[in-house]
């Protein structure tokens, strides 16, 4: 158990990946982490894109790059009144999404998540807000693959830049109607050290205890 707990506990945002190839039993195993997720009725109302062709990673580059510049741009440009050493660690984790972004097409594996919202139980499709409960048949299964992706000393990133121009990226994939994308995460042997430590907020801050603002602990 404990080494369930020291996984998720570094599973952080690796942006620079090698380009060497990620064995076929490699991502078979990570795949099928992400099959073992939960989801609603047991539908699994999910697929899996798993991009490895150097065209359709062209492709995919070409799509994301400038999604990624512009969302960037606006990031910095909000970032710019914090202390030095605040505005330092961001402009790191920016650099790091330039390389990303420059290289996306050299990553060795891109698993693209696609769902169909006719298979899901959207318990809160009527209700007068976003919808956000068809997300939780998904995202799982992404969580699981990037875990497994920890386990297999791979680094990997989520990202959902690209659905800012999904029907680009359902022609590059062959993506049917009626199905979405909903991440894309770039899997790789990562050019430095990799998962480590992450910076979240505890239980005390996240969690109350039988109503909504009611301390935990």
């Amino acid at each position: 158990m404990a080494e369930l707990y020291d996984v998720m506990s570094t599973l952080r945002a690796v942006r620079k990946l090698r380009p060497d190839p990620i064995p076929d039993e490699v991502l078979e195993r990570v795949l099928q982490a992400a099959c073992w997720a939960p989801t609603g009725g047991n539908t699994q109302p999910w697929r899996v894109v798993v991009a490895t062709s150097p065209d359709v990673k062209a492709k995919l580059k070409e799509i994301y790059a400038p999604e990624w510049a512009e969302y960037s741009a606006g990031f910095m440009k909000m970032m710019a009144g914090l202390p030095p050493e605040q505005l330092a660690s961001w402009e790191r984790v920016v650099a790091a999404g330039d390389h990303l972004a420059d290289n996306l097409a050299e990553v060795p594996a891109i698993l693209v998540f696609c769902a169909n919202p006719a298979m899901m139980a959207i318990t809160d499709a009527k209700l007068d807000r976003i919808s956000m409960v068809g997300g939780g048949s998904v995202y799982p299964a992404v969580q699981n693959a990037m875990l497994a992706c920890v386990e297999e000393g791979l680094g990997c990133t989520l990202t959902t830049l690209h659905c800012q121009r999904e029907d680009d990226v359902k022609e590059a994939l062959g993506v049917p109607d009626g199905w979405g994308t909903v991440a894309l995460v770039p899997i790789g042997y990562p050019v430095g050290k990799g998962h480590g430590s992450i910076t979240r907020q505890p239980p005390a801050a996240m969690a109350y205890r039988d109503t909504f603002g009611t301390a935990w602990s």
